[in-house]
């Protein structure tokens, strides 16, 4: 589903440069769970954001089901992060003045979807990930693991071929984490969906179908 052939990323400060990616070559298949670990700043966070096409590769190329994405121009690349992506981040990025459910139905009124079918889909995917009681609660009234449920239900809200979750366990307890990743799982699974994982988290990584590290810029797998 996702080919990475020789990918890289360099960055420019101070008048240095930085070789963060130094040649990725990974293949990712539909359905499948992948976790991605390694120490901080060995550019786990970069890779994910060249897959959600947040960022640009300096070089090489990324393939889904063999079309390159950076071969698009700007508005079919936002079309396909919209449709396609879904994105769980570390510190849930959910906007404090609206609710859990105007929150989680955000990408879909994005695409056009009429609001009555969005809040519909809204309730329904809410109410799976547990929060179908919590739907007017805007996201100080929740709890950091609550808070986090609302963001995956946003993220797999227009039903993603791809979850991309940096750290989603990060800031939450080990429990709640637990569920978290529990999750996660069960709806990449449900829905057949390939999710991959930044992570430190060994437990979280271990839930994974596969586990990669990045070090030195490349990928090694075990």
């Amino acid at each position: 589903m996702i080919e990475i052939q020789h990918l890289t990323k360099t960055f420019i400060k101070d008048g240095s440069r930085i070789e963060v990616l130094r040649g990725i070559d990974c293949s990712i298949a539909r359905g499948e769970s992948v976790a991605i670990l390694g120490a901080s700043g060995t550019g786990k966070t970069t890779l994910l954001q060249i897959l959600g096409t947040l960022d640009h590769p300096s070089s090489g190329c990324v393939l889904f089901d063999g079309a390159d994405i950076f071969g698009w121009n700007q508005v079919r690349r936002a079309e396909f992060r919209n449709r396609r992506i879904g994105f769980v981040f570390q510190f849930h990025h959910l906007l404090p003045e609206f609710t859990a459910l105007e929150n989680a139905v955000m990408p879909a009124l994005i695409q056009g979807m009429p609001k009555e079918d969005a809040c519909r889909r809204g309730e329904i995917v809410l109410t799976e990930v547990g929060l179908g009681g919590r739907l007017t609660h805007k996201p100080g009234e929740l709890s950091g693991g609550e808070q986090q449920r609302v963001a995956i239900a946003r993220a797999v809200m227009m039903k993603p071929d791809v979850i991309l979750a940096d750290e989603p366990t990060g800031n939450l307890d080990t429990e709640t984490g637990g569920k978290i990743q529990d999750l996660l799982l069960d709806l990449g699974k449900a829905q057949n969906t390939t999710l991959i994982v930044v992570t430190h988290n060994k437990i979280l990584a271990d839930g994974m179908s596969r586990t990669v590290n990045l070090k030195d810029g490349k990928i090694h797998e075990p």
